[in-house]
């Protein structure tokens, strides 16, 4: 390819396994740099709306993700006391008439299983620890743990909300703690083979819990149980949690959440829930970020993967033909990325307040608006600028 460019990816998360498969269908030469010494099976939950699955489809993708996946029906706000439904919202048919693509759940190890099997002849280094990266004048030099060097025309971080990358390039950034702490549970699909396929969302004072199928043949049903407790702020994927705590954080809650939760069996898993305020940039000469390295955002819209997924489109159509502007496709990428994903963070973090308000005024205005919402003749619509956005082909700055 004309302008090819040679691509260095620190870390094989969904965006950088994304963007190590796009740009080498465009003709790039890729390494992809993960400090893990296998790919492993840490995540549970997804959630692939149509803004995301129409780039994985672009990539040849559809029948692997369909094949994992799970089409939720709708998804559906209950409120917490009761389970009276709020607000529900068509997905299924519905979306993928809408948007030309569908809305799936699927279970994280299983999509980095595809992704992996689609790498091709990416150039992967596993047990690559990156510890710094540099500039210079015709390229980058990334620095691994063992001392090798990696020279690259790029060095992308994808490497996550505690990049080494963006550290190096911006010094210390602090994460900012919601005070909420998400318990996360996989239940046998088999024992709940009778609950609806869709996404359930239950919003409570201080908590709120989110379910849904995942993996092949629905193998798991995913609980993500989200609480107050400021006093605990580990962000971690594998920190373990209690059973016990879990229940007696929803006891009091509707009979069905009872029932979802003694369905529930080890392990639990906890992690505290933090984002960042949106960075003032993102690169520096040939060094740039992706995903939760520049923009992680609290769980509360279900965009993190997608939107890492996003610039991955993004970024591969601004190097594509770059090779002799690498800084000046890197400044195109993040002045198209950083209003999206800075305006996602925002109200992925105003749901943390509106989920969890108090029983009282401002949460009846809430549910008579979400009930409004539901009464409306397309109830998707909302979702357009979200759900119907095509990061392959919005016009990027010149």
């Amino acid at each position: 390819m004309m302008g090819a460019v040679r691509v260095a990816v620190a870390g094989a998360g969904i965006g950088g396994f994304t963007l190590a498969v796009s740009l080498r269908r465009h003709g790039h030469d890729v390494v992809l740099l993960e400090r893990a010494s296998a790919f492993g099976a840490v995540g549970a939950g997804i959630q692939v709306s149509p803004n995301a699955s129409r780039i994985l489809h672009a990539l040849g993708l559809a029948d692997a993700l369909a094949a994992i996946g799970t089409v939720p029906d709708r998804i559906v706000m209950r409120r917490w006391a009761d389970d009276r439904v709020l607000l529900d919202r068509p997905l299924g048919t519905a979306a993928a008439e809408r948007y030309g693509h569908p809305y799936f759940n699927v279970y994280r190890p299983d999509l980095v299983e595809i992704l992996a099997a689609a790498l091709g002849d990416v150039d992967v280094r596993l047990g690559a620890s990156v510890t710094s990266m540099a500039n210079g004048p015709d390229g980058a030099t990334v620095v691994l743990a063992d001392g090798s060097l990696i020279d690259a025309d790029v060095v992308v971080g994808a490497d996550g909300i505690h990049s080494t990358v963006r550290s190096g390039l911006l010094g210390a950034q602090p994460t900012r703690f919601s005070g909420y702490v998400a318990y996360r549970a996989l239940v046998p699909g088999g024992l709940v083979a009778d609950l609806p396929v869709e996404v359930t969302n239950r919003v409570g004072p201080d908590q709120h819990l989110v379910s849904y199928f995942v993996g092949r043949h629905r193998r798991f049903y995913n609980l993500v149980c989200v609480v107050h407790d400021p006093t605990w702020d580990v962000e971690s994927w594998t920190e373990e949690g209690s059973l016990a705590d879990l229940r007696a954080h929803f006891a009091g809650w509707a009979p069905a959440v009872d029932h979802l939760l003694s369905r529930v069996v080890e392990p639990v898993h906890r992690w505290a829930l933090h984002d960042r305020h949106p960075l003032a940039r993102w690169s520096d000469g040939r060094i740039t970020l992706l995903g939760d390295a520049c923009h992680p955002m609290l769980p509360f819209m279900a965009q993190g993967a997608c939107q890492a997924i996003e610039d991955a489109a993004v970024l591969t159509r601004c190097l594509d033909g770059a090779a002799a502007a690498v800084p000046g496709a890197l400044a195109r990428y993040e002045t198209a990325r950083r209003p999206r994903t800075s305006d996602i963070q925002a109200r992925s973090w105003d749901n943390c307040t509106a989920y969890h308000l108090p029983d009282g005024d401002a949460q009846r205005a809430r549910d008579a608006s979400y009930e409004a919402a539901a009464e409306r003749p397309n109830a998707l619509a909302a979702f357009d600028w979200l759900y119907g956005h095509d990061a392959s082909t919005e016009p990027l700055p010149t």
